[in-house]
C-alpha cells in the first residue's frame, strides 16, 4: 500500500496549513450530495491566525477525478457558523460536476440568501485576492487545481458585471469597499 496522501488529504491538509487551524468536515446528506464524488465534503475553518472573526467554508473534491483542465475548488466567507453554506457549496460542486463547469469570474445564481434575509443571492467567482495565489494554487500529481473565492453579490451586481464586465464588477468591489462579510449590506449600486 503506498504512503502518498490522496487528492482530498493533500487538499485539506493545504487549506489547514495555510490558515493555521484544524477543520471540520462537513457533509450535505441531501440533495445532489449522491451525485458528487464519495470524498467529497465541505472544510469548516473557524476563526484563526489568518482571520480572527470569521469562519471559512472550503470545496475538497469538487473537481476530484475531473479528466479535463477545468480543476477548481471553492471557498466562501461568514461572518458566522453556517450549515447553509455546506448546502451552497454541495450545489455548487454538484453543479461543476454534472452541470456545466464552473470558472473565474462567473457568476451563479444561489437561488435564496447567501445568509438569512440577506439581498446577496448571487455568487462572483473571483481570484482570492485578499489571500493570494498561496492559498489559491493547490498542486496534486502534477496538476494545479485553483480554489476561488465564491462572493456573495445582489442579482443587479450580476447585472451589472453581464453588461460592463468582471473587471468593472471588481473595480466596483474596490471603490465602493465591498463589506464581503456583511450580508444586510446594500447592494453597491445603491450606494
Amino acid at each position: 500500500m503506498g504512503t502518498e496522501k490522496t487528492y482530498t488529504e493533500s487538499l485539506k491538509n493545504h487549506y489547514e496549513t495555510y490558515y493555521g487551524v484544524e477543520g471540520n468536515k462537513k457533509n450535505w446528506t441531501i440533495g445532489p450530495a449522491e451525485k458528487l464524488h464519495p470524498d467529497f465534503y465541505v472544510l469548516e475553518i473557524g476563526p484563526n491566525p489568518v482571520h480572527k472573526h470569521m469562519w471559512t467554508y472550503l470545496t475538497v473534491g469538487m473537481s476530484l477525478d475531473r479528466q479535463d483542465d477545468k480543476l477548481i475548488e471553492l471557498f466562501i466567507y461568514s461572518p458566522r457558523q453556517s450549515e447553509s453554506l455546506v448546502e451552497l457549496l454541495t450545489f455548487h460542486a454538484s453543479f461543476h460536476r454534472h452541470s456545466e463547469f464552473l470558472g473565474l469570474h462567473h457568476t451563479v445564481n444561489i437561488g435564496q440568501p447567501w445568509l438569512k434575509d440577506s439581498r446577496c443571492d448571487h455568487g462572483f467567482i473571483s481570484l482570492p485576492f485578499i489571500e493570494g495565489e498561496t492559498l489559491e494554487l493547490f498542486e496534486y500529481e502534477g496538476k494545479i487545481t485553483h480554489c476561488y473565492w465564491l462572493i456573495p453579490i445582489t442579482k443587479e451586481e450580476r447585472a451589472y458585471k453581464s453588461q460592463h464586465g468582471c473587471e468593472a464588477l471588481e473595480q466596483l468591489f474596490e471603490d465602493q469597499n465591498l463589506d464581503y462579510l456583511n450580508p444586510d449590506r446594500a447592494c453597491l449600486l445603491d450606494m
